[in-house]
């Protein structure tokens, strides 16, 4: 129970960064394509970083105390992986949605009429941000408290400009003001569901501690790969936004090392 806990807490934490940054929509109502591609590959390296070091890291040195010997532990963090990244296809895959630059996903194609435009983007950043709810919850499984502070910090930083991201993006389709800033801050509280699935997953079934690292970590991946990255590659913006990323990815190997 404390396990699940500490990993909703967590998960609310950094959940609520989404809105921190959102605020930031009072102010500055406008944000430049460079701007925007900047914040996205910051927080595409973050959460990379991230699933490489809070998650994949420590989940081959628990599977390798847990009995499985290096080659096994490889295997059974590979495995995970793929299976965290194919369990979120298939959710972007089937379940409908829309993306500010990629457009709409899902059943029907892109010109379905499924539901309001507006909930398909909540949609589509509610499938963004549970991997990463699901990954701080089951990272607060493992018993290395630095790593786990490390990831919560990391997730919370890149949900900053990721919240003021959506706030500007609703704003730019003429929702107003308020409305953007609340979805913005309510697509971030996914992250706490996520959180205490996770972390009852590891608190529930100790041995699956590797398997639920491994899978958090496939979730991140795939949701950086398949949607942060095309999303900053098509403004003509691809060496801002490859920096951005090395940014983001040193911040967080630097977030890792101090905690």
């Amino acid at each position: 129970m404390e396990v699940v806990l500490r990993g909703g807490l967590a998960s609310l934490l950094a959940g609520l960064g989404t809105g921190v940054g959102a605020f930031a929509i009072f102010f500055l109502r406008r944000m430049s394509p460079a701007l925007e591609t900047t914040l996205l590959s910051l927080a595409a390296g973050i959460m990379l970083a991230a699933a490489a070091f809070s998650l994949l890291l420590p989940g081959l040195e628990v599977a390798e105390l847990r009995g499985y010997g290096e080659s096994g532990a490889a295997i059974v963090m590979a495995l995970s992986v793929l299976a965290g990244g194919g369990l979120f296809w298939v959710a972007n895959r089937f379940v409908p949605h829309e993306h500010f630059v990629k457009g709409r996903e899902g059943p029907g194609g892109p010109d379905a009429v499924t539901s309001r435009r507006l909930w398909l983007f909540i949609i589509a950043i509610c499938l963004h941000n549970f991997p990463e709810g699901l990954a701080v919850g089951a990272g607060f499984g493992q018993d290395d408290l630095g790593a786990s502070i490390a990831l919560t910090v990391g997730i919370a930083i890149q949900n900053m400009p990721e919240g003021f991201v959506v706030a500007a993006a609703l704003v730019a389709l003429n929702y107003g003001v308020r409305l953007s800033f609340w979805l913005a801050l309510l697509t971030g509280l996914i992250e706490p569901v996520g959180g205490i699935l996770g972390a009852a997953a590891v608190a529930l079934v100790q041995p699956a501690l590797p398997w639920a690292l491994g899978l958090a970590a496939g979730a991140m991946i795939f949701v950086v790969a398949g949607e942060m990255i095309p999303e900053t590659h098509r403004k003509g913006f691809e060496s801002r936004a490859t920096l951005g990323l090395l940014c983001g990815f040193a911040l967080m190997l630097l977030l890792d090392g101090l905690l």
